[in-house]
């Protein structure tokens, strides 16, 4: 499952949220500190599910009504102020993804994604470590999902897949927070189906907890396998391991290989592509090419191996995970982060850099590795 290596962590925002003794939020310093809030500003929503006026009212409405909850009081610290972080991200998309149909009416497609990823940069920047970080992220991913879950023929995979990120217990206050925080004709339905949500999860046992695979590998295979049953016990036939590195460049993911890796042969891309005079922002279909190739000569023999890449995409990691799988490998996807300024300053002293601006841009499509992708992801800091 996943797990975090060393780590904790400034938490910058921590600082902006309210007490569960005295639950008033400073909108002034809110204001003040978070300049990503002047997006939201303006950026019109459906009056018929957000009569309440633009995205920064609704946000506004959402926090102050989380706070003004019991069971959001009750929590521990560390879960009130994940959740009211949440609250504070979870419409951060919809500036990037809102669009104005020729009927009139408005909508924001992907905003809840989009809005995870823009989430994720904000408090990699802020400094939060990876487990604190990832918890919001989650929140933001998902947070659609408690309104239609029970009216999709797939909602018990969704239930299952969300549950391996998020603790879908909180992911239901969020959303009656989300709820409550706007005007809608539609308040008792959508209230309704976040209870049905928790009752449909807590049968599932996966109310406060991830689902219970019987092994890593049962899980594995059901996230690979679509028709699986989520109870079957699957049978281990790995033959060899494959560690999937992930993270930014200058992360410092070479170094762990290097500390790491054993006597397993790497796979390394940067070292493909110096070897072929590929430059970075140049196509990188070769590179890829030679290295699946070398894989592929591994794979067959029964050789465990490292592939040491960026990997930073959801899509690009199940490419590659599927490719390993169909050899019978055991898989672990090793993510290495460092903060931010560090990334940069590392960068800036390789022998060849990678353009910043290509970091930028790696950063904006940035997903984390999750524990639905392989049989073991590990997060080091």
């Amino acid at each position: 499952m996943s797990r975090v290596m060393v780590g904790d962590g400034g938490l910058g925002l921590e600082r902006l949220v309210p007490s569960a003794i005295e639950p008033r939020v400073d909108w002034v310093a809110i204001d003040a500190a978070l300049p990503w809030i002047a997006a939201m500003r303006g950026v019109p929503q459906d009056p018929i599910h957000h009569a309440e006026g633009d995205v920064w009212i609704h946000t506004r409405m959402v926090c102050e009504a989380l706070v003004a909850l019991p069971r959001w009081q009750a929590l521990p610290e560390d879960a009130r102020v994940r959740l009211f972080v949440a609250a504070l991200l979870h419409d951060v998309g919809k500036p990037h993804t809102t669009i104005i149909e020729p009927d009139g009416r408005v909508r924001s497609p992907g905003h809840s994604p989009k809005g995870a990823m823009l989430a994720r940069r904000i408090l990699w920047a802020d400094g939060w470590p990876a487990s604190r970080r990832e918890a919001v992220t989650a929140l933001v991913r998902f947070h659609q999902v408690p309104y239609h879950l029970m009216e999709r023929k797939d909602g018990r995979s969704i239930a299952i897949r969300l549950s391996q990120t998020a603790r879908a217990s909180e992911l239901a206050l969020l959303c009656e927070a989300d709820v409550r925080g706007r005007t809608s004709a539609q308040l008792a339905r959508q209230l309704d189906n976040i209870a049905l949500f928790q009752e449909f999860c807590q049968e599932l046992g996966c109310l406060d907890q991830p689902y219970p695979f019987a092994s890593d590998h049962a899980r594995a295979m059901y996230f690979y396998r679509r028709d699986r049953d989520p109870q079957w016990a699957a049978f281990d036939d790995t033959r060899l391991g494959v560690t999937l590195m992930s993270g930014l460049p200058g992360a410092g993911k070479s170094t762990w290989v290097a500390g790491n890796a054993g006597a397993d042969p790497v796979i390394s891309l940067d070292r493909i592509r110096s070897g072929l005079g590929v430059d970075p922002e140049q196509e990188q279909g070769v590179v890829v090419a030679q290295a699946r190739e070398r894989a592929r000569v591994h794979l067959r023999a029964g050789q465990s191996f490292v592939w040491d890449a960026t990997n930073l995409s959801r899509s690009l990691r199940s490419n590659l995970v599927s490719l390993f799988y169909d050899y019978g490998a055991r898989v672990r996807i090793v993510h290495v982060e460092a903060p931010t300024s560090e990334v940069y300053a590392r960068n800036r002293g390789r022998a060849r850099p990678v353009p910043e601006d290509v970091i930028d841009r790696l950063v904006d499509r940035w997903e984390m590795p999750e524990p639905t992708e392989a049989h073991e992801v590990v997060w080091v800091e």
